[in-house]
């Protein structure tokens, strides 16, 4: 891969150690009014109260529902809960790695291969419709985040000197930016940028264009997927296994490709396809059709088979699972096998996980927002921390404090949710939505009808 998912070492622009109703019809006064409907039963706790008012909104990289056949009314997918706290999850130790740069988070999470897992249960869920429409509307979902990305991004990029010479090509620089268009390769960026002192790190067209790997991945799966299915449809495992396989043919080099571009988008296919085709595989009933025992009993000897490949093949701090693509294709399987085997399938969330519900809702709701702007939010947040070592009195007495990542962490944080605000509300329109700046899944505040007499006077 040209840009790793998660780039190895720690936290950009840290200090040197020491150093995603219609309204009832207002009935006639004249009519007489139907009996009273008994009253529903009151929740009996206030967390109930709360899980039964807040509605909940559909995750930005979400499909609408199948059209219902004639004659029938369309219902409203119901999510599935569990699916949602993965994709939460997920997110969070997105940040939290490319904060801390520990080589052991992907191992205890493999972030990417459940969320390329998610997309493509839901993009086989999607299939159900005609797949030029679903291709149509995932690019629509996807495309103008990224737009709004490059629109602010290019743009600082080129006021601080970003220009056609830089690659001694400009020609192609011109014709590689209309990657920030339609991302079938990776897009290009300025390196070395000097930022803005106090606020924005140095290089951090780099740390701006890191997470675009995902969106050029996801957008191949996206092409690929209708022909996956099929594949899958017809030799299900033979389509399952076929990533591992590619991945493998690369490590040993029995498949090698000259250039840049082409290679590391079959890298990226053969390291997290499997988990793709592994989530359409889930929403077919293919995982339901083994038997229940085969799953526990062979997927710990998968990941255990990456694990050792890893460690004998240079696992260590700042060369991790992501610079060791077969090991990461082979733990990634594994544990998202694994997960999706326990699926429970929730409708509702379990009790104690429902104080969680409007933050998980944010995240699902604003999953692209959040991947694209963190690592910026890291490299601000990390830049405006170390101008504490400036002030002596910190130097001298807080020292430790300012080595710590953890507040860096929760700044960062508070930038992510800034972006939310800022920029978040592209994933609404992108999906026909109404803009939204918070969508926590929290119900609307409504104003409370003024008095009659208030409103006649």
């Amino acid at each position: 891969m040209t840009t790793p998912p998660f780039g190895p070492g720690p936290r950009p622009g840290a200090r040197p150690p020491g150093p995603a109703h219609e309204p009832l019809a207002t009935r006639p006064a004249w009519t007489a009014a139907p009996p009273p409907a008994p009253p529903a039963p009151l929740p009996t706790t206030t967390q109930e109260a709360q899980h039964v008012t807040v509605p909940t909104l559909p995750s930005a990289m979400d499909e609408p529902a199948p059209p219902a056949e004639p004659g029938q009314q369309r219902r409203t997918p119901v999510r599935d809960r569990y699916f949602d706290l993965l994709r939460a999850v997920a997110l969070f130790r997105v940040v939290f790695y490319h904060l801390m740069g520990w080589a052991w988070l992907p191992v205890v999470f493999p972030s990417m291969g459940v969320m390329f897992a998610l997309a493509g249960n839901l993009m086989a869920r999607s299939l159900k419709r005609p797949a030029v429409q679903v291709v149509r509307s995932r690019l629509r979902r996807l495309l103008p985040p990224l737009w709004l990305l490059g629109a602010i991004g290019v743009t600082g990029m080129v006021l601080q000197g970003w220009s056609p010479g830089d690659d001694g090509h400009p020609g192609w620089w011109w014709l590689h930016l209309g990657f920030w268009i339609l991302p079938v390769s990776d897009p290009p960026y300025a390196e070395g940028l000097r930022g803005i002192h106090g606020i924005l790190g140095e290089d951090w067209g780099s740390e701006l264009a890191g997470p675009l790997w995902y969106i050029r991945a996801y957008l191949w799966y996206v092409l690929l997927s209708p022909f996956l299915l099929r594949a899958l449809r017809a030799l299900p495992w033979a389509t399952i296994l076929s990533p591992i396989a590619l991945s493998a043919a690369f490590e040993f080099g029995y498949l090698n490709l000259p250039g840049e571009r082409i290679p590391s988008a079959l890298t990226d296919f053969s390291t997290f396809g499997a988990c793709w085709i592994l989530g359409m595989a889930h929403q077919e009933g293919v995982l339901k059709r083994i038997p229940r025992y085969m799953v526990p009993s062979v997927a710990p000897a998968i990941a255990l088979l990456g694990l050792w490949y890893a460690l004998t093949h240079g696992f260590k701090e700042g060369h991790d699972l992501d610079d060791i693509p077969f090991a990461q294709s082979l733990w990634s399987f594994a544990t998202v096998l694994l997960l999706l085997h326990v699926s429970p399938s929730w409708t509702q969330w379990p009790r104690w996980l429902r104080p969680f519900d409007r933050l998980i809702t944010l995240l699902n709701s604003r999953a692209v927002t959040i991947y694209l702007w963190h690592n910026l939010c890291i490299l601000v947040a990390a830049t405006l921390w170390d101008q504490l070592w400036q002030f002596d009195v910190m130097d001298l007495h807080f020292s430790w404090l300012l080595e710590s990542p953890w507040p860096v962490l929760a700044i960062t944080w508070m930038f992510i949710a800034s972006c939310i605000v800022w920029f978040g509300w592209v994933e609404d329109l992108a999906a026909k939505r109404r803009p939204r700046l918070w969508p926590d899944g929290s119900a609307p505040r409504r104003r409370r009808p003024r008095d009659a007499a208030h409103r006649a006077a």
